[in-house]
């Protein structure tokens, strides 16, 4: 597991010596030190070392997007037309505002730029009437959606710390109106949706085939992501058996996205 490193006075070398020895991530501080997140592979000793001083502070690394990205702190990103920013910091009026929390969905994750990113695309050549998020998390995706436009979204999550956390990046984005939040899966919803999108796991996406499917509308979209470039077939076989057609595929930093589009 990472751990983070905080020096003191240090100077611009020691930034490019911790990136040179594998910093996850490095940056300036108030105080004029340097904080590092650094792999467990690289003993605090050896930064020591490299650095050549006696010692700096070791400190548990926080990690985002359920474990699975390691930062400082959260950052502004820009993704297509969505912007996120953090709920602390000041931002433009049509910026998306996200609480530093644990739930998957910061916008850094590969997987979550790919579905931003076919959001993006989906809602510009046609803007949908709502949208079912599946597999919510932060609700990224959901309120990244009521920004460009879509006027009313639904998101659903196994994980009640995950709904918490969507509830309150909406509260601050005053989308709480517009975002209905659920506890399950696709199959704790009735109808159909003209854009559904599912970034979770490639095994939950193959098991909940059947009953994601019946969640699109006629000709409706479906992005699907989440899925390792190893078992993008496999996905995407499980979805064609079942009269999905493949739009098209994207990927980033070995994972892969599909967009694909209802027969009926």
């Amino acid at each position: 597991m990472p751990y983070r490193v905080d020096l003191r006075n240090a100077s611009d070398d020691s930034l490019d010596r911790l990136v040179e020895l594998g910093a996850i991530d490095a940056e300036r501080v108030d105080d004029g030190g340097i904080a590092a997140l650094m792999p467990d592979s690289i003993a605090p000793e050896h930064v020591a070392s490299a650095l050549g001083i006696d010692g700096f502070a070791v400190s548990p690394a926080t990690a985002r997007d359920a474990g699975s990205v390691w930062i400082l702190s959260p950052r502004p990103i820009r993704i297509g037309r969505i912007r996120i920013v953090p709920a602390s910091i000041d931002a433009e009026p049509d910026a998306l505002r996200l609480i530093d929390a644990e739930a998957f969905g910061t916008g850094l994750h590969p997987t979550t730029a790919l579905c931003l990113e076919a959001l993006d695309e989906a809602v510009s050549i046609a803007r949908p009437d709502a949208v079912l998020d599946v597999g919510t998390g932060s609700g990224v995706l959901a309120l990244a959606a009521l920004t460009l436009g879509v006027p009313r979204a639904v998101g659903v999550d196994i994980d009640d710390e995950a709904l918490r956390v969507a509830a309150e990046n909406a509260r601050i984005n005053a989308m709480s109106e517009r975002l209905e939040l659920g506890r399950g899966g696709p199959d704790t919803v009735s109808g159909t949706w003209p854009l559904v999108l599912a970034n979770v796991l490639a095994a939950p996406l193959i098991e909940m085939a059947p009953t994601l499917v019946r969640r699109v509308g006629h000709h409706g979209q479906l992005v699907l992501s989440g899925i390792p470039t190893s078992v993008e077939q496999n996905v995407d076989e499980a979805y064609r058996r079942l009269g999905m057609q493949r739009v098209r595929t994207t990927s980033r930093a070995g994972w892969v996205a599909l967009v694909m589009r209802a027969s009926w």
